[in-house]
C-alpha cells in the first residue's frame, strides 16, 4: 500500500477522534464559553512608576475583554498575556487596544514585555521586572455548581 495513503488515512483518523472527544468526551467545565458580555478594561503604565494601573483585574470566564492600554512613559513598553498569546508593543505616550475572549479560568500574570530599564520610585529602585499584573478569570460554572 502506498505510504501516501497511510499517512492521509491516520491523519483523518486523529482529526475524526479529536472532534469527537470535543462534542462527547471534553468535560464540561473546559468547553469554550461566551458570555456576550464585553468589558472594556483601561490599564496604564504610570510614567516613570514602573508598574501597571489596576495591578489586579477580575473578569468573568467567556466575557471578551477589550483593553486600552495607555503608555505615559517617554519610552516604550509591553503589555503581554501568555496564557492567551497576547503580546503587544506599547510606543511611548500612546494608547493601544487589545481583544480577547477569556476562555481560560484562573489566575495568569501580565507583564511588561519590552526592557524599559530602572528608576527610584518612593525611594525604592523598581525596575522592568516589577512591572507584573494579576488577570483573575473566575469560572461561573464550577462557582454555581
Amino acid at each position: 500500500m502506498n505510504k501516501y495513503i497511510i499517512l492521509i488515512a491516520v491523519i483523518v483518523l486523529i482529526v475524526i477522534a479529536g472532534a469527537l472527544y470535543r462534542a462527547y468526551l471534553l468535560p464540561e467545565a473546559a468547553k469554550p464559553v461566551a458570555t456576550g458580555v464585553e468589558r472594556q478594561i483601561t490599564i496604564s503604565a504610570k510614567k516613570n512608576q514602573w508598574r501597571f494601573e489596576p495591578e489586579v483585574i477580575e473578569v468573568d470566564r467567556g466575557d471578551k475583554i477589550i483593553l486600552t492600554m495607555v503608555n505615559e512613559d517617554d519610552y516604550d513598553h509591553g503589555i503581554a498575556i501568555d496564557a492567551y498569546g497576547i503580546s503587544q508593543r506599547m510606543p511611548a505616550n500612546s494608547t493601544i487596544k487589545v481583544e480577547f475572549i477569556a476562555t481560560q479560568a484562573g489566575d495568569f500574570p501580565f507583564f511588561c514585555s519590552v526592557p524599559c530599564g530602572e528608576g527610584i520610585v518612593d525611594g525604592a529602585k523598581r525596575t522592568h521586572f516589577d512591572m507584573i499584573g494579576k488577570l483573575h478569570v473566575k469560572d461561573l460554572i464550577s462557582e454555581t455548581q
